[in-house]
C-alpha cells in the first residue's frame, strides 16, 4: 500500500466517522414534555394535604431574595427561630422566593443553601412552595450587597427575576433553562417540596417613580413567551410536585371562564396542575366571587397571597372563607424587617415617617410579639393550635 493510498484512507475513515457523529446528534431524541396533570391526578394529590396554612416566607434580615440566598448572608438562624414561630401558629406551608442570579453566581452553593433551607423547614413540619421567577418590583436585579432599605417604603428593595434585561430579549431566554431545569431536577422527588410556582404575577409593570422607565415594553407579550419557555422546561424534568402559575389580575370580570382572559393568563390557567390566586380585595363579596369562578375550573385552589389590612383584607375575614373549602391561605409577610411590608403600598406615594398604626402585611416583630394578640389567637383557633 502506497503512502498516498495509506494517507486518503486515513482522511476516509475521519470523513466518515465526523458524518456518523452529526448524523447521531441530528436523532438524538427531543426531551419528553409530560402532561399537565390530570384533575383526577390533582385532586388526588390534594386530598392527601391537610388545609394548608402559611405565608410568604422572607426572613426578616433579607430586603428581597438575593439578600436571602447569597452566601454572605444566607442566615440560618434567624430562619431556623422565625420558621419556629410561624410553626407555632399552626402554619405548614410557606411560599419561598428564589432568583435565577443565584443560580448562575454559584449553583452548588445555591443548592446547599436551599437544601439547609429545606432541612429548617422540616424540622419544624412546614413544607415548602418554591417561587421561580417573578415579575414584581424591581426591573434590574444586581448580584453582591443589597441595598438598605429606604426608610419607610413598603419592599424598596425587591427585585423581579430575571429582570428587564433577560425578559425583554427572547434570545436570551434560553440562559434561564439551565436555572429552571436545575433547581427543579434537584428536588424533584423531595417530599419536602409540596409544589412549584413557576412564575409570580408575569406582566406585572413598576409603575414607580424611577422604575417605569427601566420596564419592559409590551411585557406582556415578553412574559408569555418565557413562560411558555419555563413550562417546557418544567414539564421535560417531570417533577412528582405539581406546577402552577398564580392568576392576579383585579381587572378580569370574570375569572371562570377561559374565553374571557387576556392571552398570558388563559395560559397560566391552561397549564397549570392546580389553580393558585392571589386575593387582596376588601369586599368578602369580591373574594367569594372569585372563589366560585375559579370552582369551575374543578381543580384544587390555593390562595397564595393575602392580607391587606387597612383595605379590609384581614385574618379574620379571609381565613373562614378559605378553610370552609379547603382552600390553601398563604398570606404576605411574617416577620416584619427589612421588606417594610408593614407600610402599605401608597407608601410609595406618601410619607411616613414612624410605623403605620395598621401594619399593611406581616404577623410578628423582629423579637416574635405579635402586632396584635387578638389576631394571633384567632389564627392559632382557625389552625387548631390555639391552648
Amino acid at each position: 500500500m502506497t503512502r498516498l493510498t495509506l494517507s486518503l484512507l486515513v482522511i476516509l475513515l475521519i470523513s466518515s466517522c465526523k458524518e456518523r457523529t452529526k448524523d447521531e446528534k441530528r436523532e438524538l431524541p427531543e426531551p419528553v414534555v409530560a402532561e399537565r396533570w390530570s384533575k383526577e391526578k390533582a385532586w388526588e394529590w390534594y386530598n392527601g394535604q391537610p388545609w394548608l396554612v402559611g405565608a410568604n416566607f422572607n426572613p426578616s434580615t433579607a430586603i428581597n431574595q438575593l439578600e436571602f440566598w447569597q452566601e454572605d448572608t444566607f442566615d440560618p438562624e434567624t430562619i431556623d427561630r422565625e420558621l419556629k414561630w410561624s410553626a407555632d401558629l399552626g402554619m405548614n406551608l410557606h411560599r419561598v422566593y428564589l432568583h435565577n442570579l443565584l443560580w448562575q453566581q454559584d449553583s452548588i452553593g445555591f443548592l446547599n443553601r436551599l437544601d439547609t433551607y429545606l432541612s429548617l423547614a422540616d424540622k419544624h413540619q412546614i413544607k415548602t412552595m418554591f417561587v421561580l421567577l417573578d415579575d414584581v418590583w424591581h426591573p434590574i436585579p444586581k448580584l453582591g450587597k443589597q441595598p438598605e432599605p429606604v426608610p419607610h417604603v413598603h419592599n424598596s428593595g425587591w427585585v423581579q427575576a430575571p429582570g428587564a434585561e433577560i425578559l425583554g430579549d427572547t434570545t436570551r431566554h434560553k440562559e434561564l433553562k439551565g436555572y429552571i431545569k436545575g433547581v427543579i431536577k434537584h428536588f424533584a422527588n423531595d417530599k419536602r417540596v409540596l409544589v412549584w410556582d413557576i412564575y409570580n404575577e408575569p406582566d406585572n409593570v413598576a409603575n414607580l417613580p424611577g422604575r417605569k422607565e427601566l420596564e419592559v415594553k409590551n411585557k406582556q407579550e415578553y412574559s408569555l413567551s418565557l413562560l411558555r419557555k419555563v413550562m417546557k422546561w418544567a414539564r421535560e424534568v417531570n417533577p412528582s410536585q405539581p406546577l402552577t402559575t398564580g392568576i392576579w389580575r383585579g381587572n378580569i370580570d370574570h375569572w371562570g371562564s377561559l374565553d374571557s382572559l387576556p392571552p398570558l393568563d388563559k395560559y397560566m390557567m391552561e397549564q397549570s396542575d392546580v389553580i393558585s390566586f392571589h386575593a387582596y380585595e376588601g369586599n368578602m363579596d369580591d373574594v367569594r366571587r372569585k372563589i366560585v369562578e375559579l370552582k369551575e375550573y374543578n381543580r384544587p385552589l390555593l390562595c397564595t397571597e393575602y392580607v391587606a389590612r387597612g383595605g379590609g383584607n384581614t385574618f379574620e375575614t379571609m381565613m373562614p372563607i378559605l378553610k370552609k373549602d379547603k382552600i390553601a391561605a398563604i398570606n404576605w409577610g411574617f416577620v416584619a424587617g427589612k421588606t417594610n411590608t408593614i407600610y402599605p403600598w401608597t407608601s410609595w406615594d406618601s410619607t411616613f415617617t414612624s410605623e403605620p398604626k395598621i401594619w399593611h402585611h406581616d404577623i410578628l416583630r423582629q423579637d416574635g410579639t405579635p402586632y396584635s394578640m387578638e389576631e394571633v389567637a384567632f389564627i392559632k383557633e382557625m389552625t387548631g393550635t390555639a391552648q
